[in-house]
């Protein structure tokens, strides 16, 4: 059993982030180094002294859709809110997975129209796993006319720009939140990374319900992850295995790279400098659970931003930096007033 308790911390409300930090690079950073278990206090825009000609720096493309519909019952005119999650095919674009709010009074068949959008409506279906349900949308039915940009529900302060919540290299429209360890990166900082010699590669995971769903079990071995849709580019995997062979690093930016590659990896029986010679790109679903105990393949650095207790991307952190040295690191962030969640700030784990 891995007890759920070990990955809760106690959280000074205040200390989550409502709005985010202008200009971008300039939010804090943490450098956590876990050969020394040491632990500095820089800004983003110092990562570049983390980085080293050759290392390969992974961020992933996604770009968030206006996921999140406000409507009302067509016949009570009872407030609903729905989250729209994942293409149920990708054939019918119409059909998607859906969080529905509140979905115990909303029966099969139900239609929510949006008064500010005449003409768009949906129809409320079956229940699906986890709490989801199936709607369809009208034909006519344009998400990025009637949606709004899906700010997790922990932030009140609604009046950032929406653009603020998409990366800088978002060009791939399909998640449901934001990888939000690459918020941090502004053009100019790119250009340094590259003036440095560090080559900088994309891969794309859609980001949908189960990167942020609750793990519920005390036993966080018995939670599963939902399928999310990831791929990576031939052209991306060379470089990776060029900069392996020459033993530079491969930098993730965020959980959502980190699961994308060692995806691949595990598809592909990678072990070792062997076995990485036959990878190859591709694209696939993904289920993939990262807990303590995992090895990782691909990921030899970490940045990501600090995560909610008891959430998936947290034990992913315990995985790779240790269980041990995380709480020292959360501890640590907490005592020295770091800002938490999607508009916070950063660590990266060397």
């Amino acid at each position: 059993m891995m007890d759920i308790l070990n990955f809760d911390y106690e959280l000074p409300e205040n200390s989550i982030a409502q709005t985010p930090v202008e200009p971008r690079d300039h939010s804090r950073l943490l450098v956590a180094n876990r050969e020394k278990q040491s632990i500095e206090h820089k800004y983003f825009f110092d990562i570049v002294d983390y980085l080293n000609p050759g290392d390969i720096l992974v961020v992933n493309d996604t770009k968030v859709i206006a996921a999140r519909l406000n409507g009302e019952k067509s016949v009570t005119g009872g407030k609903v809110e729905i989250l729209l999650t994942k293409k149920m095919d990708v054939k019918y674009s119409n059909e998607w997975e859906a969080m529905v709010r509140p979905s115990k009074r909303i029966p099969e068949g139900t239609k929510i129209i949006f008064p500010d959008t005449e003409g768009f409506y949906l129809t409320v279906e079956e229940s699906l796993s986890e709490g989801l349900r199936r709607v369809v949308l009208s034909s006519d039915f344009l998400i990025t006319k009637a949606g709004d940009m899906p700010f997790p529900p922990y932030i009140k302060d609604r009046t950032t720009a929406p653009e603020r919540y998409q990366t800088v290299y978002a060009t791939e429209p399909g998640s449901v939140a934001s990888p939000t360890a690459g918020l941090h990166f502004t053009e100019s900082l790119f250009n340094k990374i590259r003036q440095k010699g560090v080559f900088i590669e994309k891969v794309t995971l859609h980001i949908g319900s189960g990167t942020f769903r609750p793990v519920t079990h005390l036993d966080v071995k018995r939670h599963e992850m939902s399928t999310e849709m990831y791929s990576v580019k031939d052209s991306t995997v060379s470089r990776i295995k060029e900069a392996k062979l020459k033993g530079k690093k491969i930098v993730c930016v965020g959980t959502t790279s980190v699961r994308s590659l060692e995806s691949l990896a595990l598809k592909q029986n990678v072990e070792d400098h062997l076995s990485i010679e036959k990878m190859v790109g591709g694209r696939d679903e993904t289920k993939l659970y990262i807990l303590p105990g995992f090895e990782f393949k691909i990921t030899d650095m970490l940045i990501t931003n600090f995560h909610l207790p008891k959430s998936t991307l947290l034990m992913l952190v315990h995985a790779f930096a240790g269980s041990e040295f995380t709480r020292d690191i959360y501890d640590d962030a907490i005592k020295h007033d770091y800002r938490f969640y999607s508009f916070g700030d950063a660590m990266i784990i060397i």
